[in-house]
């Protein structure tokens, strides 16, 4: 009985584990139809884009170093944030989503999207260059909730310029333009952040550097899983330019004492060395490298100064008095005078039925060439313009640097002007004038010039006929050392006779140390005796003439004279020159007040003084 009872229990015991263990089967049978089948599309999907993808490492561009190895434009990390298309199933809604998310223009994204359709889909578009810290937290946060799976944020290098000191020289990077791809500009592709003004768009292609790559495993959400191997990128190369920023600072700290615009170069006389160069107004670099909005760039592009136009290099402005020692060198090479040739000057003199007028109403009385720089007198200069005659006044004028370009290792450099009957013939169809000469002699009528080429001619003057080319870059490393890069070639030499020459460089001498108007820019030292002879000559220059001011009338134009200043020092070794111009600075001798701080900055390096402090100037306007 017992046996039977025992047999029942078993029996059912194994029944009910029977129907158990069918249950579960069931349910493992149902759940694998269901993954397999019922949810087959997205398991597949899952499975497919768990595949491996190559993210670019951009490289580091190479840093700008002065003449001393002080850095002057650097790096700094940022965040990128990109669309990868390859993950996105709606494109559309990414847009939307990724712009309200970021706080941007949506139409704005869709127009860098459309920008870059036709390229691989695998290639990231970068929306925003560099983002903020709050909108790289908010689209990382996205991402882990799975809403912007095809949206990447990345640590980027980016440019980092010191303000606006040199804007114009170093230029700023941007994203490349399709003209640019298209031109095969050295293997360049769309993304590549590249230079567009400057150092940095003459010397890109040694300052980028060679992008990395990290190929890793991602899931279907584009976390990445795991790392397959990693290249890393080279930073670009270093340049050391010729530049020293203790004169930069110098020329920069002088325009913004006085608040003119305009431009200044100077240079090393005895091999184009660049020590310093600005235009003003200049712009802030730092705004493109980061990505310049539409706001920035359309205040640039409106701006009735011109802030993108570098004033040194395509600039071209008349040069008023600062001509007159083209004008000797010719008079002098060609034996048309002596240094201690005589003209007698009553306030005007007469050519060819015309009265022309000297600048001083009383008259200079008889000058000699060295005293006639000295005052400046026009009449001098009237006189022997006329007697040298214009084709040797443009064959001097062009030797010693001016109507010509510089070859300044710059983008976009023009070509100033010195008038010659073959020019305005060929342009301008008409006869050349004896009464044009008087007025050139002057440096007015058809002569312009841009501040680059008044530097060269302040050099060429000083270092007695070798016309140097100016140049920026002294050295380069591309991570094995520094290697010196020799400095171009003259753009001529034609040695000026050195007792001719002399009789010029008194003349300048006593522009500044005497009584021409050049005093401002005298140096003194300690003890309070003139220092350094510091040489160079003023110019005041209209910009519109006399009956034309009156028709004009009231007018917000700025018509006020351009003033010049070029200068050399020392008179008998120059070691420094260049030129200060002022747009609208009323008088040349305003531009000596930027370069007495110059000049001070420079000897001051030399003697081993403390540097002068930030000048407070006080500009002459009265007219």
């Amino acid at each position: 009985m017992a046996s039977v009872e025992d047999r029942r229990r078993i029996t059912i015991r194994l029944t009910i584990l029977q129907y158990l263990i069918t249950v579960v089967f069931s349910v493992l049978a149902v759940s694998f139809w269901v993954l397999q089948v019922v949810q087959h599309a997205k398991f597949e999907e899952m499975a497919e884009n768990n595949h491996q993808r190559t993210l670019a490492l951009r490289a580091p561009r190479g840093l700008v170093l002065d003449r001393d190895g002080k850095v002057l434009v650097e790096n700094r990390q940022s965040y990128s944030i990109s669309i990868v298309r390859e993950h996105t199933k709606d494109l559309n809604r990414t847009i939307r989503l990724l712009a309200a998310v970021l706080g941007i223009d949506e139409a704005g994204v869709r127009t860098i999207v459309d920008r870059h359709r036709r390229e691989p889909s695998y290639r990231p578009i970068t929306i925003v260059q560099d983002a903020t810290l709050a909108q790289v937290s908010a689209v990382r946060a996205r991402r882990l909730d799975f809403e912007l799976p095809d949206v990447v944020v990345e640590q980027v290098p980016t440019r980092r310029y010191p303000e606006t000191i040199g804007a114009h020289l170093f230029g700023y990077v941007g994203e490349v333009n399709d003209a640019q791809v298209a031109g095969g500009e050295g293997g360049l592709k769309s993304g590549d952040i590249v230079g567009q003004s400057g150092i940095e768009k003459v010397y890109n292609a040694m300052l980028m550097g060679q992008d990395g790559a990290k190929r890793v495993v991602v899931n279907s959400v584009g976390r990445e899983i795991r790392t397959l191997e990693e290249e890393q990128p080279t930073e670009g190369k270093r340049l050391q330019l010729t530049v020293d920023i203790d004169v930069q600072k110098a020329i920069e700290d002088g325009f913004d004492s006085l608040g003119f615009n305009g431009a200044a170069v100077v240079l090393d006389p005895n091999n184009g060395d660049v020590l310093g160069f600005t235009s003003r107004p200049a712009y802030d670099p730092n705004a493109f490298a980061a990505g310049i909005d539409r706001v920035t760039w359309a205040s640039l592009t409106s701006d009735e100064d011109r802030p993108l136009n570098d004033r040194a290099i395509q600039g071209r402005y008349s040069p008023g008095s600062t001509f007159k020692m083209a004008v000797a060198t010719a008079a002098l090479q060609e034996g048309v005078i002596t240094p201690d040739f005589k003209v007698h000057c009553v306030g005007s003199a007469t050519f060819y039925g015309r009265p022309f007028k000297c600048w001083k109403k009383g008259g200079h009385g008889t000058m000699d060439l060295r005293h006639a720089i000295e005052q400046s007198c026009n009449v001098y200069f009237y006189t022997i313009g006329n007697m040298t005659g214009i084709d040797k006044i443009h064959k001097w004028a062009t030797l010693l640097g001016l109507g010509e370009k510089s070859g300044i290792d710059l983008p976009n450099e023009v070509q100033g002007l010195v008038p010659s009957p073959e020019w305005k013939q060929q342009y301008r169809k008409e006869k050349w004038y004896a009464g044009e000469t008087v007025s050139v002699s002057i440096g007015q009528g058809s002569v312009s010039v841009t501040p680059v080429s008044m530097a060269v001619y302040a050099a060429t003057l000083a270092n007695g006929g070798t016309r140097v080319t100016p140049h920026l870059l002294k050295a380069v490393d591309d991570g094995s050392g520094w290697k010196p890069v020799p400095p171009p070639a003259p753009r001529s030499r034609e040695p000026i006779d050195p007792v001719k020459l002399q009789a010029i460089r008194d003349g300048l001498w006593m522009v500044v140390n005497q009584a021409g108007t050049g005093h401002n820019a005298l140096i003194k030292g300690p003890d309070g005796k003139p220092i350094h002879d510091v040489s160079g000559k003023t110019g005041t220059a209209q910009v519109i003439s006399n009956q034309g001011k009156e028709r004009a009338g009231k007018t917000d134009k700025d018509l006020r004279d351009n003033g010049w200043f070029v200068f050399f020092a020392p008179r008998d070794n120059p070691q420094i020159a260049g030129v200060v111009f002022l747009e609208h600075g009323v008088h040349g001798s305003n531009a000596a007040l930027v370069a007495h701080h110059v000049l001070d900055t420079f000897f001051a390096k030399k003697d081993g003084r403390p540097l002068p402090p930030r000048p407070e100037l006080k500009a002459n306007l009265v007219p």
